[in-house]
């Protein structure tokens, strides 16, 4: 518009011109003379549009509305409630109308920005734009991951949502390994699937190897002392990711995402499956798969995956066939040197005794160890495997041989002592329960809360009384019987003498005096003072 004012103020503007800027806005002609002559009644409608936001005034986003849309979680009307009750308090301006601060938040905030405010980080990385990392070799860099799988799984009669831990290989999307642990996953869980992924045996051959980096995001157990030591010896470099980034590993996010969608969810015992009505419970007469069951339908996924599967990004192709067609050589290393490698080193060397290898006040024994009474080892074993240990000597760090448990409980012993033990903590459960259950009356004003459980005078004296008998530290008595006097042959403080002398009768019984130890040990006030009846 203000070309075409000009044009017109030189007496240059034609029909030419103005069928020109119709054709290029696609409007009629006819509104590109009306827009021309509102123009010369009113110079802000020839303005930009940010010149014509300062020529009116318009209202605008704020730091003071950002810092309220965060506290009140974007919520628009909140804000505007406090906006104008700060205004009542002579704080600021008067607000605009709710539409008016709608339109503005929704002008001078992106998507990203409002998504934030109302549900933190992780909804504004969502609008996101992230790059995506070029490809590379096979083996050339790995990522792992724990994930909790969305489904109750029967372990024993307890119904548990297992955890996997698994190894990606990011330029193929192959997965390299996999352990399923039924309760909270360890480094036992990350050893074990860092040697289902490097072997290559089945169920996960024929890829495996080692690799050159694996990517990991700050899990303490990735970044246990044994599983650096672990890769440290296999020479593989870790790649500790910032915290809460999961972008930086996306092909392992990717497979825990995809895993839940495309086989977890159309198993029984699935946790996010919509439930009829409003109860959202499970019904109690699903019937849960097995620990062994579930673990061999997800290896049978996992070979899906790899054999059968064509996502988009291989263009066609399965993960083995990719893997395969890759000439990168490979790494490769041997099943026992292998296991030697992902064990935990125990730090200190032992004597094999005629009872065996004493280790956490447990003996453990092995047919190898006859003959070797004497010999100094040291121990090498797999975190929390208590029923074996492997023996090293501990001069050249020759494997000597395994050992396992001597006296291991039976069976039924152990089913016996985890019934008491589940019998125990349910007991324990219940008692807690039973003394944190304090009611408290409803209240309609501010004040303390106050308890509705009314007690007689009776049943305090009474329970008061329990709790001083069951607590027998308080029957203790300590001084009832005093200490005897040291022998007259030992070296004592003056001080010492002095106070023992006011404390005991003048003729203490004979049987009193102990035999003292040798005289030229000055044995001090605590071994003088330390003789009980």
């Amino acid at each position: 518009m203000r070309r075409l004012l000009a044009l017109r103020r030189e007496g240059e503007l034609s029909t030419r011109h103005v069928r020109s800027m119709a054709g290029a806005l696609g409007v009629r002609e006819r509104a590109v003379w009306r827009w021309l002559a509102a123009a010369e009644q009113d110079e802000a409608a020839a303005l930009a549009p940010g010149e014509r936001t300062r020529y009116y005034g318009r209202f605008t986003v704020t730091p003071e509305v950002r810092a309220l849309l965060g506290l009140w979680r974007g919520n628009v009307a909140a804000v505007h409630r406090e906006l104008t009750a700060r205004a009542a308090r002579g704080e600021g301006d008067p607000p605009p109308s709710i539409p008016t601060l709608h339109r503005a938040i929704r002008r001078d905030l992106s998507l990203g920005e409002r998504a934030g405010f109302a549900g933190g980080e992780r909804e504004a990385r969502r609008h996101d734009v992230f790059l995506a990392r070029p490809r590379g070799w096979r083996n050339q860099v790995w990522e792992a991951d724990h994930v909790q799988a969305p489904v109750l799984v029967d372990v024993e009669g307890i119904a548990l949502r297992p955890w996997i831990t698994w190894f990606v290989d990011c330029a193929t999307n192959a997965i390299m390994g996999v352990a399923v642990t039924p309760g909270s996953p360890s480094r036992e869980s990350v050893l074990t699937a860092l040697r289902a992924a490097v072997l290559r045996e089945r169920p996960f051959g024929p890829q495996g190897g080692l690799p050159e980096r694996v990517r990991v995001d700050r899990g303490k157990d990735f970044l246990s002392r044994t599983v650096i030591a672990a890769f440290n010896a296999l020479d593989v470099t870790v790649e500790d990711l910032p915290a809460y980034t999961p972008h930086l590993k996306g092909t392992v996010e990717g497979l825990n995402r995809a895993v839940e969608s495309m086989f977890l969810a159309a198993l029984p015992g699935y946790v996010h499956q919509p439930r009829p009505g409003r109860r959202r419970a499970r019904p109690k007469d699903e019937v849960l798969l097995g620990f062994e069951e579930f673990t061999a339908r997800l290896l049978d996924w996992v070979s899906w995956w790899n054999t059968s599967h064509h996502p988009g990004p291989l263009k066609g192709r399965s993960a083995l066939e990719v893997w395969e067609a890759d000439p990168t050589p490979l790494r490769e290393i041997g099943a026992d040197e292998l296991w030697t490698f992902t064990l935990e080193d125990d730090g200190r060397a032992r004597v094999i005794s005629t009872r065996g290898v004493r280790f956490r006040r447990r003996d453990y024994v092995g047919a190898w160890m006859t003959g070797r009474t004497g010999e100094r080892v040291r121990v090498r074993f797999m975190p929390h495997h208590d029923h074996r240990i492997e023996v090293f000597d501990a001069a050249t760090g020759r494997y000597l041989g395994p050992a396992t448990l001597a006296d291991q409980a039976s069976p039924e012993q152990i089913s016996a002592v985890r019934t008491a033990r589940a019998a125990r903590s349910r007991r324990l459960r219940k008692d807690l329960a039973a003394a944190r259950q304090e009611r408290y009356g409803a209240q309609d004003r501010p004040g303390r809360p106050e308890a509705v459980k009314a007690l007689t005078a009776q049943e305090a004296g009474r329970e008061v009384a329990e709790e001083e008998v069951a607590d027998l530290s308080r029957l203790a008595l300590p001084d009832l019987i005093p200490p005897a006097a040291p022998p007259p042959e030992w070296r004592t403080p003056p001080s010492l003498a002095a106070r023992t002398r006011h404390a005991l009768p003048s003729n203490p019984p004979s049987t009193h005096s102990l035999p003292g130890p040798d005289t030229t040990h000055d044995p001090g006030p605590d071994t003088a003072a330390g003789h009980h009846q």
